[in-house]
């Protein structure tokens, strides 16, 4: 991380330069590209998002994620090109009016934009295109992310040269995460797990969801989280059976189950935290009964990851269907159903520098990847749903649970539910 990097993100808030991502391991990230290209005789083009696509009055600016992951560059508007041999960074050109109101930012002609950027050429971006077509001249192919906006602005560039997705090249590398990312996701993992006990605290009939919503975003703001990962998701009662409910507009009682699925984004990473909890203090029957079975389907799949197991419906290494055959064979809804048909979403999914980071469920998984584990189960005729989800280190021979400080037992949970009336 170079140092003006790091003191835009310190800026951005709550940065700690012990568990900043190097900027060696930049370099190391685009030298993989490069060897790539070399095979191909290929040149990367990589827009860096605008303040359009990624920020407007409304929200801050937040690069795209690719471009950070092999730049470190937060800045909107800049353009990376990779040949096999080289590296160019294109910064837009510096605006006396913008800076007044966004301050001021680096520009290719400042003295020392080379070790700010850690790239070997910085250029301003009036440069880019005479610099594309001289190395067009000997490349073969041409990557780029496919994004409409993107995509067209490079084939009016390139005429009818066919234009190959990038992902394929990035993806692999972003889903084995990095000492330095692994550090990162804990931070931001830490300080979700406070949010969801100051939550706990709190949370008691008569109180509305949003009110729960705001106590958890202002225990991870304060640690310095730029951003909620996703918008939170705060379910009482009926809106527990809600997947992606987010209103968050109704008032809890006290027989509700209260589902919280929330958790902050600090330096660009990601946690995802899930759990349910009995707004009274203690579940009924019920929701005990239904919560152990979903407990047991969660701790089943757990058991299960290790590298070759797949996060896909099917398959003698899915782990959905691992909780799912635990759900049928453990519970039924009050009508008798196997409680399987009501896992109505998948088992989990990648996590990094997006919460949904990239990743296919069909797609074996490897030492390095972080990825949650989340069995839910949703009964509307009920008024109950129930989710428990944490995070996951995937490791050589099995996995390790990233998310286990915040309890997720039922006895555990009713015991500090308990303790909050003293």
């Amino acid at each position: 991380m170079t140092a003006r990097m790091l003191a835009i993100l310190c800026a951005m808030g709550g940065w700690s330069a012990a568990i900043s991502v190097p900027a060696d391991e930049y370099r190391a990230r685009r030298a993989k590209v490069q060897t790539r290209l070399a095979e191909d005789h290929g040149v990367l083009v990589l827009y860096g998002d605008t303040e359009d696509e990624r920020g407007n009055l409304r929200s801050r600016f937040f690069q795209e994620p690719s471009f950070y992951y092999l730049t470190g560059w937060v800045e909107p508007g800049a353009v990376l090109l990779l040949t096999e041999d080289d590296e160019y960074l294109f910064l837009p050109a510096r605006s006396e009016i913008r800076d007044t109101y966004t301050g001021r930012r680096a520009g290719a002609e400042d003295a020392n934009i080379k070790s700010v950027s850690g790239i070997r050429t910085v250029l301003p971006a009036s440069k880019f295109e005479i610099t594309l077509f001289q190395r067009l001249e000997s490349a073969k192919k041409i990557y780029a992310l496919l994004n409409i906006n993107r995509t067209s602005k490079l084939k009016k560039l390139v005429g009818a040269r066919p234009i190959e997705n990038f992902a394929p090249l990035v993806f692999p590398l972003r889903q084995v995460k990095s000492k330095s990312e692994l550090a990162m996701i804990q931070h931001s993992i830490d300080v979700s797990v406070d949010a969801h006990r100051a939550a706990w605290a709190r949370a008691a009939s008569g109180l509305f969801e949003y009110q729960i919503g705001a106590t958890m975003v202002s225990v991870y703001s304060e640690a310095g989280c730029e951003r909620s990962a996703y918008p939170p998701i705060i379910g009482s009662g009926p809106n527990s059976t809600v997947l992606h409910y987010n209103r968050n507009d109704r008032r809890m009682d006290s027989g509700d189950v209260l589902l919280m699925d929330v958790a902050g984004e600090c330096s660009m990473y990601a946690a995802d935290i899930t759990r349910t909890i009995p707004v009274s203090g203690k579940f009924s029957k019920r929701q005990r009964e239904l919560y152990d079975v979903l407990l047991g389907a969660q701790e089943a799949a757990i058991a299960a990851v290790k590298p070759g197991m797949l996060l896909a419906r099917e398959g003698e290494k899915s782990l959905f269907k691992i909780a799912v055959d635990y759900l049928n064979a453990h519970g039924k809804s009050l009508r008798g159903e196997p409680l399987g048909k009501f896992m109505t979403h998948g088992i989990g999914h990648h996590v990094g520098l997006e919460v949904h980071d990239p990743g296919l469920p069909q797609m074996p998984l490897e030492a390095g990847n972080v990825i949650t584990i989340e069995p839910g189960i949703y009964l509307p005729e009920e008024g109950i749903g129930i989710r428990i989800e944490d995070m996951l280190l995937v490791t050589a021979d099995g996995a390790r649970v990233l998310t286990g400080a915040l309890p997720k037992e039922p006895d555990a949970i009713e015991k500090i539910l308990h303790a909050r009336k003293r």
